[in-house]
């Protein structure tokens, strides 16, 4: 938490981050509740949107807001609406990757999506194939999801064959967690399983991969390895302004509703520091590499 003493009370109380924290579960919890009512074309649309924001919700409590306390920010973020990641495991990684001298680099930055010649050289015709798919727009939003999911599989069981028994605990506590939001779902609402998995959970975990499709590239200098997506107001409140990544990444422990003015005051600085890395919104990722990857999925 950063606000000073002699800052506005809103901000000493981090009021913004509890406000979106409220807006987040009380939204979230009105789409599910009045599932029944609402026409069949605005289930997915507020089923990933809701999904999606609270996503950006964790990536800010993991961050130290919006309190001094770790276990209250766990409790913010804990809950897992896409089924998916146990928030520690989130946590501990996601930190990981703010060394920003190993960024990208497969085997040692946890959220690159690359990887090294001599796995490529070993890998098989139709892994390669699905990892080339995932590095343009439309095979990240439609593959990336399923890949995540059977990727952490892969990984945890690895960890655990190799005697790492760490997670065991996060895991532990990630089923009833999950269990608990199924069960409000799914019992509570009436929402059938499937339908909350293919207009929830599945494309909230596809829009987060949208901000983080073009986030990171390899380049000689950590600083030019981070974007900047300058988006408009809706996008940058969903993904809780995450798309100044370079500010973010400069200053992690800045609140989110800092980042906007904060780039905007010193936007030739950080497009001087990470060497012109931007987009000029999302948009403009969509046209160049919707069909086309982005780059090669071979590091660097």
């Amino acid at each position: 938490m950063t606000s000073s003493e002699g800052a506005p009370w809103w901000r000493r109380m981090e009021a913004p981050t509890w406000a979106m924290a409220a807006a987040v579960y009380g939204g979230f919890g009105l789409v599910t509740w009045n599932y029944q009512a609402l026409p069949w074309w605005s289930v997915l649309p507020l089923g990933a949107w809701f999904v999606c924001w609270q996503g950006s919700l964790q990536h800010e409590v993991l961050h130290g807001h919006p309190t001094r306390s770790r276990a209250i920010n766990s409790l913010l973020g804990y809950p897992c609406l896409w089924l998916w990641l146990p928030y520690p495991i989130y946590r501990e990684s996601h930190l990981k990757h703010h060394h920003d001298d190993d960024l990208v680099r497969p085997g040692i930055d946890p959220e690159s999506y690359y990887v090294s010649a001599a796995d490529w050289a070993r890998m098989s015709r139709p892994r390669r194939r699905l990892l080339r798919a995932r590095n343009s727009l439309a095979g990240r939003l439609m593959l990336g999801p399923a890949m995540a999911y059977g990727e952490l599989f892969q990984t945890e069981s690895q960890r655990l064959r190799d005697g790492d028994r760490s997670h065991v605990i996060d895991w532990l506590i990630h089923v009833p967690v999950v269990a608990a939001v199924l069960y409000w779902a799914v019992v509570v609402c009436g929402i059938p399983f499937w339908v909350y998995v293919t207009c929830f959970a599945y494309p909230g975990l596809s829009l987060t991969m949208l901000r983080s499709f073009a986030e990171h590239r390899p380049a000689a200098t950590p600083g030019a390895r981070i974007v900047v997506v300058e988006t408009g107001l809706p996008l940058r409140l969903l993904f809780l302004n995450n798309n100044y990544h370079a500010p973010h990444h400069a200053q992690p422990g800045k609140p989110w509703y800092e980042l906007h003015r904060w780039y905007r005051d010193n936007r030739d600085a950080f497009l001087k520091a990470n060497d012109g890395f931007v987009f000029a919104g999302y948009g403009e990722q969509v046209r160049r590499f919707l069909f086309t990857p982005k780059d090669s999925p071979v590091h660097p």
